[in-house]
């Protein structure tokens, strides 16, 4: 069946385009004008992409990523804004969106950003299901973790950072590195968004102030050890 996704954009000609065009693409599309209807929908419907405009009347675009991410809906988020400057971005990839497409897109250019996040959804990302370490156990493939018996709340982004780090484990990854294969995002200047995640990653599966586990390699990136 083909996938669904959610278009939340206030501006009428851009969601009439963006509902059209996809529908030619195959999707079934549903739409909402404003952020607290985006957000009721995403959460009764849990479509496999949403594309969320940052500029929303009701309820902005970061706080319907940002609550969406908090009440468990972990399917891929692409921003659409005019607003372009590195700032921007930052603030959108750490409310939780994998993608952020600035106005005017090309209609080509969105296609393939949402095939791809659509692909990398639907193939299986590796044979790691679980995993332990320390204290630690992880079941990837339920999203559930304990240290020392007691439940740890991790986000979906923090189980798959968490996960693509154990699985090159021994080895250095670079943030860039990180960037491509957890947020699917590439070219971006953004790396701080990594650095932020690996902090509050390691405050719940290792110690901040002296990581066993999850390494900082000057200059490079980081670096997961058993």
């Amino acid at each position: 069946m083909s996938a669904r996704i959610l278009i939340v954009e206030d501006e009428p000609r851009m969601a009439q385009g963006l509902r059209d065009n996809l529908r030619i693409e195959g999707y079934r599309v549903s739409h909402s004008g404003d952020g607290q209807e985006g957000l009721r929908r995403a959460l009764e419907e849990r479509p496999d992409l949403v594309l969320l405009d940052v500029m929303l009347p009701k309820m902005n675009g970061l706080d319907v990523c940002r609550t969406l991410r908090e009440r468990g809906y972990d399917q891929p988020i692409l921003m659409l804004t005019a607003r372009g400057q590195e700032m921007d971005r930052v603030v959108g990839l750490e409310t939780g969106a994998d993608d952020y497409v600035v106005k005017p897109f090309g209609l080509r250019e969105l296609l393939a950003r949402i095939h791809a996040h659509l692909r990398r959804e639907r193939r299986s990302v590796d044979d790691l299901r679980a995993y332990s370490f320390g204290a630690v156990r992880v079941d990837f493939d339920r999203h559930v973790a304990a240290r020392e018996g007691k439940p740890l709340q991790l986000s979906p982004r923090e189980f798959e950072l968490l996960r693509y780090l154990i699985r090159n484990r021994g080895r250095a990854v670079s943030r860039d590195e990180m960037l491509d294969a957890v947020w699917g995002l590439t070219n971006y200047p953004v790396t701080r968004t990594v650095d932020n995640h690996v902090a509050k990653l390691r405050g719940k599966v290792d110690d901040s102030a002296k990581p066993r586990h999850i390494l900082t390699v000057h200059k490079v990136g980081y670096k997961f050890i058993d």
